[in-house]
């Protein structure tokens, strides 16, 4: 009796079970805004802030709204992957199985990556008010020259190593996330009033190599003297976490972000015009009869782009 192959149903099946129980990073949602798209270009309208109340002299006083907008462009990206029948026949193992769980686990990482190379890029890209993302001196209407890209002065700290990197000590990190918080908490909007002041979560994201630090700076502020009396102010108004994201890479060494979670319009966009859709060329078609194998491809349309800077920090430590 012959081998049983694994048939289209079973690995198209496999697929979308492996795409739903896996969502991908835990962050995402934390610094991005999720919008669907029905066209290839969606413009977003950022609009200035409403005014504050004032007293009632002279009448009604009416006040304009500052509008800037942005554009995103819908980008199809695709992934294919070909398996041979005799694959297929003789697979007694499940690697095939595993193969097409890693396609769907890749799939929900995507976002991850595109995200990632907008934070990586903050420094040299353009947001919606024209000026880089992570910046010095961003400005609208009243607010002010404000940035969200500072330096840490870190100097006076014993220093750790870790392979041919120099990193801070807990102390030192927990001062410079303290120096970012207060950063965001500090920003004004157009109109010259706080845009942060009800602001309660914030997500620190770091490279692998400051993974350690970060961690015992957030989770045991107790333990390091010299900043316990902050971090312990901190997280007795605000809720802390971190993540760590692997894809931030070598040049990160000296630097994180700070991003608010808790915002109703995020640090990220996040825009899809299809979810991910796997299609086959299977059994029965002209490809297995000219290959004997099968392909089984996966593509969607989407793109990412730059929310409110507001919302995050970028802290390099010196």
């Amino acid at each position: 009796m012959g081998a049983n192959l694994i048939t289209e149903r079973q690995v198209v099946g496999s697929f979308y079970k492996a795409l739903a129980q896996d969502e991908g990073a835990a962050w995402i949602n934390g610094v991005s805004n999720y919008f669907t798209s029905d066209q290839g270009i969606e413009e977003y309208a950022w609009l200035g802030m409403s005014p504050m109340m004032r007293e009632w002299v002279g009448g009604r006083q009416t006040n304009g709204i500052k509008e800037n907008s942005l554009q995103i462009k819908n980008v199809h990206y695709e992934a294919t992957m070909e398996l041979l029948k005799k694959d297929l026949r003789r697979d007694k193992t499940g690697q095939i199985t595993v193969r097409i769980q890693e396609m769907a686990r890749r799939a929900n990482a995507h976002w991850a990556k595109l995200l990632t190379d907008l934070i990586v890029g903050g420094e040299a890209a353009t947001c919606y008010d024209g000026q880089y993302y992570f910046d010095t001196d961003h400005a609208e209407g009243s607010s002010g020259s404000q940035s969200n890209s500072i330096s840490a002065d870190i100097s006076g700290y014993p220093a750790a190593t870790h392979g041919t990197i120099t990193l801070p000590a807990v102390a030192e990190m927990q001062a410079s996330i303290a120096a970012g918080i207060q950063a965001i908490v500090g920003f004004l909007d157009d109109k010259g009033q706080p845009m942060n002041e009800d602001a309660s979560q914030f997500l620190v994201m770091c490279p692998v190599a400051l993974m350690n630090v970060v961690m015992q700076a957030i989770q045991t502020p107790a333990q390091v003297a010299e900043t316990q009396t902050v971090l312990n102010a901190l997280q007795n108004k605000f809720r802390l976490d971190f993540a760590v994201n692997a894809r931030l890479g070598s040049t990160w060494a000296s630097k994180f972000a700070i991003f608010r979670t808790d915002a109703a319009i995020k640090s990220l966009i996040r825009q899809e015009e299809t979810g991910v859709v796997m299609k086959v060329k299977g059994e029965g078609s002209e490809f297995e009869f000219d290959n004997d194998a099968h392909q089984y491809g996966i593509d969607t349309w989407r793109n990412v782009g730059y929310g409110y800077w507001q919302n995050a920090c970028l802290v390099t430590m010196v």
